[in-house]
C-alpha cells in the first residue's frame, strides 16, 4: 500500500531535535512532499544549515530554536508557529537523549535530564499539538519517535534511557485511548528508529 502525502501538502509540522540524525531526514522529507516544517533542536545554527539546504524545496523549513528539555522553550515555540506559520497539523516528537553509563553509576543529574527531554518534553509538545489541532478543528497526526528499547530491555548500560523510552510506548497507548474516548480524529502514531 502506497500513502499519498497530498492531504499534507502547505501544512504545518513541527519537528523536534530536527538539527541532525533522523529528525533532519524527516524535515527533509517532509519539505520534499510540500510541508512548512517547524524545525526545532537547541542548535540553531545546524537548523540555519537545514534551512539553507531546503530552499527552494516544494515546502519550507522554519528554524526556531528550542530546548525540548524546557516548558518555556516549547511554549515560545508553539506560540511562535502558531503566530507566524499556522495551526499545527503534524507533530513528531523525535528529540532524544541518553547516556552510557550503569543505571547503578549514573548520576541523579543524568536520571533527570533523560528523563525531562524523553517523557516531560515529549508530554508537553504533545498536549501543545492536541491543544492547538483541538482549537482550529484540525485532524492532525502525531508521531513519537521511538527505539526498540522502549520494547525490550537490552544488556548494556544506558541508565534510565529504556524506562523514558517505554514510558513514551506507554503514553502513546494512553492519548490514543483518550482520544478515542472524545471521539476525536487525531492520530497518534509510535514509530522505532
Amino acid at each position: 500500500m502506497v500513502l499519498s502525502m497530498d492531504r499534507w501538502v502547505g501544512k504545518v509540522a513541527i519537528v523536534t531535535g530536527a538539527s541532525s540524525g533522523i529528525g533532519a531526514v524527516i524535515a527533509e522529507q517532509l519539505v520534499d512532499n510540500g510541508l512548512q516544517v517547524v524545525a526545532l533542536a537547541r542548535r540553531k545554527d545546524r537548523l540555519h544549515e537545514l534551512a539553507v539546504k531546503l530552499a527552494g524545496k516544494k515546502g519550507k523549513v522554519y528554524p526556531v530554536k528550542a530546548d525540548l528539555s524546557k516548558e518555556e522553550d516549547i511554549l515560545n515555540a508553539f506560540k511562535w508557529t502558531k503566530e507566524n506559520v499556522g495551526p499545527v497539523h503534524i507533530l513528531i516528537n523525535n528529540a532524544g537523549t541518553t547516556d552510557r553509563v550503569r543505571l547503578t553509576d549514573a548520576s541523579t543529574e543524568s536520571y533527570n535530564k533523560i528523563i525531562q527531554l524523553n517523557v516531560i518534553g515529549l508530554c508537553i509538545a504533545t498536549r501543545e499539538a492536541v491543544r492547538d489541532m483541538k482549537a482550529n478543528n484540525v485532524d492532525g497526526h502525531i508521531i513519537h519517535i521511538n527505539s526498540v528499547l522502549g520494547h525490550q530491555v537490552l544488556g548494556f548500560p544506558s541508565s534510565v534511557y529504556s524506562a523514558s523510552k517505554f514510558a513514551v510506548t506507554a503514553l502513546a497507548e494512553t492519548l490514543r485511548l483518550e482520544l478515542n474516548s472524545l471521539k476525536s480524529k487525531i492520530k497518534i502514531t509510535v514509530r522505532l528508529n
